[in-house]
């Protein structure tokens, strides 16, 4: 092998390549990455476990390769074989990439409740995708589950993963998800959020966590329509609590295998319209980018906010992607005709951007001929006045033309002496009313305080951003 040289013709010391040998052994060791905005009213430090980072983009990828690995060791997914299964996207992508790896073919049954962002990634990673309908129980011959359990009985040779009953998915989260948490924030987890689905990630997490530390809380995200509150609240299998729902990833109408009640200490439920309007706040907010099951457990978590305290360090998992719900949860008009978007209102912080950040002004001992050289430079028709940093004044161009008839020596005089009173002051946040209302109020212009000085505000900003 060619050995590496310098510019001056001197050899390197050799490196050894840092290489994966194939995509699979990048699945794991994902950010822990500490929430900010969103979470400014939560008590404690919230941390969110971004499954993103995964090749398959969510965090199914962990338990599917757990899945399809044990299976080759039990000798029931064999060479050539076919892997079949019943998914709502995030574990089929898993499978795929694990089967194309190893050399499986791929046949997956969902619903047409799922995003088409999905069914066409599972597509174009060459599996074969069955849609089945969504309002039909778990037993009709037409749901997802019943056509994905006759198709392993009409496939020679193939395997079905059955991530609701099989332990490997849990599994795969004791063995690595689980301590990841634990080592990132160096033991000090108190709570575990999570939307809860086929019960994997919850209870595998969950166990690992309790297992060193069991005053750890662990919390389950649920969405109206699902069963698991009332199950773990009374006990009670009740199928007047199923009706069909929106919400991606988490819920269910039947109880897997891999839930155990006994390690979730608590159940949330979580609206449609709030698991969606917190898929898109997650990505204004702290700009990561993810999918509805992230917005249902931050809307589960912000929701029992009172539940923390300042010492508290709380862990959410993110688990998938954004780009599987642009068609959805981030498309307006699907937003706006099941009355879930938020209709955002501009700030004065909105109302200054794209303006220019370097605010004119004159100190309060400058010579009045330096207010005039600036406003008849820059065509503009008042000037704040500061003094040590703060507003103390405003010379507008009526207040020169006055005082300049009186005395034209004026202009040699401070600022100060012509200055009338200072512009209003309201904050970033302040909304386009209260903005209208200060200049309603006789006022030239408005200034915002930022975190680096003053930005300014006039009716013509207000006007540009209506019309």
């Amino acid at each position: 092998m060619m050995r590496p040289y310098a510019t001056d013709g001197t050899i390197l010391p050799s490196r050894a390549m840092k290489i994966h040998e194939n995509i699979l052994s990048t699945i794991g060791n994902t950010p822990l990455v500490k929430l900010n905005k969103i979470t400014k009213e939560v008590p404690g430090t919230v941390l969110a476990k971004v499954e993103t980072f995964n090749p398959g983009n969510s965090i199914k990828d962990r338990m599917a390769v757990k899945m399809v690995e044990d299976a080759e060791k039990a000798g029931l997914l064999k060479p050539g074989g076919t892997i079949i299964e019943g998914t709502s996207g995030n574990t089929g992508m898993g499978l795929a990439i694990a089967a194309i790896i190893k050399g499986y073919r791929c046949i997956f049954t969902t619903t047409d409740k799922q995003s088409k962002e999905k069914v066409d990634a599972l597509r174009a990673f060459g599996a074969e995708v069955i849609v089945c309908p969504t309002n039909v129980d778990p037993e009709d011959p037409r749901s997802y589950y019943s056509v994905s359990s006759r198709l392993v009985n009409e496939t020679p040779n193939s395997w079905k993963a059955n991530q609701y009953d099989n332990p490997s998915n849990a599994q795969a989260h004791y063995e690595t998800t689980g301590p990841e948490i634990w080592d990132q924030t160096d033991g000090k987890i108190t709570h575990l959020v999570v939307g809860v689905g086929t019960g994997g990630t919850i209870c595998g997490v969950g166990r690992y966590l309790k297992e060193k530390n069991p005053k750890i809380k662990i919390w389950g995200i649920d969405t109206y329509g699902s069963v698991f509150k009332k199950l773990k609240e009374t006990g009670i299998f009740d199928k007047n609590e199923i009706y069909p729902y929106i919400t991606e990833g988490i819920g269910e109408d039947f109880v897997p295998q891999n839930v155990d009640l006994d390690l979730i200490d608590h159940f949330e439920k979580v609206t449609d319209r709030d698991a969606a309007i917190y898929t898109r706040k997650i990505v204004k907010d702290e700009g990561i980018f993810v999918g509805n099951s992230a917005g249902a457990a931050m809307a589960g978590l912000m929701q029992l906010k009172h539940h923390f305290k300042p010492d508290d360090v709380i862990v959410v998992i993110f688990h998938d992607h954004g780009t599987r719900y642009l068609g959805k949860m981030f498309n307006d008009d699907w937003m706006r005709e099941r009355g879930f978007l938020v209709e955002e209102k501009p700030t004065a912080g909105d109302l200054l951007k794209g303006k220019d950040l370097q605010l004119l002004s004159v100190e309060a001992d400058e010579p009045v001929l330096n207010a005039i050289d600036k406003m008849r430079k820059h065509n503009i028709d008042q000037l704040p006045v500061f003094e040590g940093g703060k507003p103390v004044g405003t010379i507008t161009d009526a207040r020169l033309f006055d005082a300049i008839l009186e005395d034209a020596e004026v202009r040699h005089q401070k600022a100060r002496v012509v200055m009338g009173p200072a512009l209003p002051v309201i904050g970033l946040d302040a909304t386009l009313e209260e903005v209208a209302k200060k200049l309603g109020n006789g006022s030239p212009a408005v200034l915002v305080e930022q975190p680096n000085g003053y930005g300014i505000i006039t009716k013509q900003d207000i006007i540009g951003k209506l019309k």
